[in-house]
């Protein structure tokens, strides 16, 4: 079993996927973040530091999902990322020469990847977003453009409006999976009843 989650910033990827891991027993899978050294910088400087932003990450969560093909998955895992959502992200900060080689190198490397048994695609309003991102205080994140946040909700829609594999969209402002949240059974019995439908298939 391999379960993705996606959805642009804030949108509450992590949360989810430390919550279905426990409850499948699955290994989350978590992507690096906070170890990007240009990030800091992307934010500062966008069209500076964008290709290497990108690049970074496209390495690392490459390297982090090859693990999916060289050993078996026992429980399973829930990653709180696609591989896709790299191209998503840089569609928005790259463009040129560096978009055409970014968009070479990943389209050398997604093939290589296992697609999800099942994708979780979470969407919500972008003030919901931007509370969310203030709560939990990064300092990189601090007066995140609202206006690249639109962008980024629009590219995802994009996105998963033509999206081939087994997905189920989860409108996360209406749904309260944090560790007190109400919601938790139910989006539980939701993944659960999807599961089994690919298995099914």
């Amino acid at each position: 079993m391999y379960v993705a989650i996606e959805g642009p910033i804030g949108v509450g990827k992590t949360t989810l996927a430390r919550l279905l891991s426990q409850a499948l027993g699955a290994e989350p899978l978590l992507e690096v973040v906070e170890e990007n050294p240009f990030l800091p910088l992307f934010y500062r400087d966008p069209k500076r530091y964008a290709f290497k932003t990108q690049v970074f990450f496209l390495l690392s969560r490459y390297r982090q999902l090859s693990r999916l093909r060289e050993r078996p998955l026992f429980g399973g895992v829930v990653a709180d990322y696609l591989f896709d959502k790299d191209a998503i992200f840089a569609s928005l900060t790259l463009e040129g020469p560096e978009w055409d080689l970014y968009l070479e190198l990943y389209r050398e490397l997604s093939p290589r990847l296992p697609p999800p048994d099942l994708t979780l695609y979470l969407r919500a309003p972008v003030p919901v977003l931007l509370e969310r991102i203030a709560k939990r205080g990064r300092p990189f994140e601090k007066g995140m453009d609202p206006g690249y946040l639109e962008a980024l909700s629009e590219a995802y829609e994009r996105h998963f409006a033509r999206y081939p594999h087994p997905l189920l969209v989860l409108e996360a402002d209406e749904l309260d999976f944090s560790p007190a949240g109400p919601h938790r059974e139910e989006v539980v019995a939701r993944v659960r009843a999807h599961l089994a439908k690919t298995q099914e298939a």
